[in-house]
C-alpha cells in the first residue's frame, strides 16, 4: 500500500487549519461585543450609550401614539386635530391638495405617439392608508401579514386575461403588481402611500378597486383616493419629497422639564440586570445575522450620572441645522449593504426638518413631541435614527451641529439606535416642487 506524500499531507494539514481559523473567526466576531463609539467632544460623558437610548425611548406610552394613528386611518380622527393651524393652509380634508392629481405628470404624457402595445394599459394612482401596528410592514414576506400582500391579493380580479393565464401556467396565485412610493417598517403606519397598479382592461372601475382593497382589512388599510394617471408614472421614481412624522409622547411622571433648560436635571441611569446580553435596538434578543448594527457596552460605570431630560427647543435646534443642504446620512441608515455606504446612493435632501410640543386630540390632551421631516428621499431606518440621535444630543447638550459633524463620523455606532417604529407615520408625498407653507410644523 502506497504512502501519502509528505507534501500532500502538510497542504493538506494546512487547508484544514486555514479553515478551521477562518470558521473560529467568523464565530468570534458573532460573538464579540463592541464598545461604546470614542466620542471626542465635550459632551462624551454625558451621552447616552445605545442601551440607555432604548431604555429611554422604549419607557413611552406608545400605546396612545398607536390609537391616534389608528383612529386617523379610521377617519374618526385626523392631523387637524393634532395641528391646528392646518385649517389655513390644507383645503378640505386631504394633505394633498387636488390640483396635484390633476396636474401630476400632465407634461409626461405628450410624447406619447400610440395607444398600442404598453401604452394601450390603463394605469391607477391608488393612494392608501394603513395602521402600522397591524402589519408586519409594506414589502410581501412570505408568511407575514403585508400590507402589500394585502393589496396585490384584492386586486388580482383586476388582472387581465394574459396576465391571468401567464400566471396560471406558472401556478402563482392570481394577484396583481403594485409599486409604491417608499416601503415602510413593521410597525410604521401611513395617511398617504402612494401606489400604482396597471392593467390592460377597459372595464375596471375606481369604485370597485376602492371596494376591494377597503375589504381586504376592514378599519386597518383603506383607499384614500383613486385616480387615473399617466403610463410614465412611477409612484417612487416620479416623487420629488416625502414626508414622515414622528410623534413622541412624554410619560406621565415627566412634566415640563422637557420644555425649558434644565442642566442641574440628572439622575443615576442604570443598566438593566440582562446589561450582558446581546440584545437589538429594542432590548429583544439578537440572531447573529444583525449583530452588527447593534452598540453594546461593556465597560460604562456603574450608576453613571446622566441627564435624562432634554428640551424641545434644543432638539428643534439641532434637525433645523440640517435644512437646505445635501448630505450623506450613511451614518443614520440601517441594514444597508456595505456598496451603499459611499457616494451618491447614501445622499439626501432635506428640505424641512422641525420639532414642537403638541398635544394628542385623545387620551385626554398627552403631550407630545411632534419631529417633521421632509426630503427628496430617505434611506433604510434613516428617520427613526435621526430622531433618536437628535433627542440624545439634546439631553447631553451637544452643540447645535452636533447632527452635521456625526455625517463624518467613521463608525454608525456613533449614532444611536432607532427610534421604536410605532412613533413614525409617512404623511404623504409629492409630485410637485416643495412648498414651505404646506408644512405641519412652520
Amino acid at each position: 500500500m502506497k504512502k501519502t506524500p509528505c507534501i500532500y499531507r502538510r497542504h493538506s494539514s494546512l487547508f484544514h487549519s486555514n479553515i478551521l481559523m477562518e470558521y473560529q473567526g467568523e464565530i468570534d466576531s458573532k460573538r464579540r461585543i463592541h464598545s461604546q463609539y470614542n466620542h471626542t467632544d465635550s459632551c462624551k460623558l454625558a451621552r447616552w450609550t445605545s442601551k440607555q437610548c432604548y431604555q429611554f425611548m422604549s419607557a413611552r406610552p406608545w400605546q396612545h401614539v398607536l390609537d391616534f394613528y389608528s383612529d386617523a386611518v379610521h377617519g374618526h380622527s385626523s392631523l387637524f386635530d393634532l395641528f391646528p393651524s392646518l385649517t389655513n393652509i390644507v383645503h378640505g380634508d386631504t394633505l394633498i391638495p387636488e390640483v396635484y392629481d390633476r396636474n401630476e405628470l400632465k407634461n409626461v404624457s405628450c410624447g406619447e405617439k400610440s395607444e398600442s402595445g404598453r401604452w394601450a394599459r390603463v394605469t391607477f394612482k391608488i393612494v392608501v392608508s394603513y395602521h402600522g401596528g397591524s402589519f408586519d410592514g409594506w414589502q410581501r414576506q412570505p408568511g407575514l401579514n403585508t400590507v402589500q400582500g394585502l393589496v396585490e391579493k384584492a386586486l388580482g380580479r383586476f388582472v387581465d386575461e394574459k396576465k391571468a393565464q401567464l400566471l396560471k401556467e406558472k401556478c402563482k396565485p392570481l394577484e396583481g403588481c403594485v409599486l409604491v412610493a417608499g416601503r415602510t417598517d413593521k410597525g410604521v403606519s401611513a395617511l398617504r402611500q402612494v401606489s400604482s397598479f396597471y392593467t390592460w382592461r377597459k372595464d375596471v372601475k375606481h369604485c370597485d378597486i376602492e371596494d376591494a382593497i377597503n375589504n381586504a382589512a376592514p378599519g386597518k388599510l383603506g383607499v384614500v383616493s383613486i385616480s387615473e394617471v399617466s403610463r410614465a408614472f412611477h409612484p417612487n421614481f416620479s416623487a420629488k419629497w416625502r414626508r414622515y412624522l414622528y410623534i413622541f409622547p412624554f410619560s406621565d411622571q415627566e412634566n415640563g422639564e422637557q420644555n425649558c433648560e434644565n442642566e442641574h436635571n440628572c439622575e443615576i441611569f442604570c443598566s438593566s440586570e440582562n446589561h450582558g446580553k446581546e440584545e437589538n435596538e429594542y432590548g429583544e434578543h439578537i440572531g447573529k445575522e444583525n449583530v452588527e448594527n447593534v452598540v453594546f457596552v461593556d465597560d460604562e460605570p456603574e450608576g453613571e450620572r446622566k441627564p435624562i431630560t432634554f428640551t424641545i427647543c434644543r432638539v428643534n435646534q439641532l434637525l433645523r441645522q440640517l435644512e437646505g443642504k445635501l448630505l450623506s446620512y450613511k451614518m443614520f441608515a440601517r441594514d444597508t449593504p456595505t456598496s451603499r455606504n459611499v457616494g451618491p446612493p447614501t445622499e439626501c435632501f432635506v428640505y424641512h426638518a422641525r420639532a414642537a410640543e403638541f398635544r394628542l386630540p385623545c387620551s385626554e390632551g398627552r403631550r407630545v413631541m411632534c419631529i417633521e421631516l421632509v426630503a427628496n428621499r430617505f434611506l433604510r431606518k434613516m428617520v427613526r435614527v435621526l430622531v433618536a440621535t437628535s433627542i440624545r444630543e439634546a439631553a447631553a447638550g451637544a452643540d447645535k451641529d452636533a447632527l452635521l459633524k456625526l455625517m463624518d463620523a467613521t463608525s454608525r455606532r456613533a449614532t444611536a439606535p432607532p427610534a421604536p417604529a410605532e412613533g413614525l407615520c409617512l404623511v404623504d408625498v409629492g409630485y410637485t416642487e416643495f412648498d414651505p407653507k404646506g408644512c405641519l410644523i412652520p
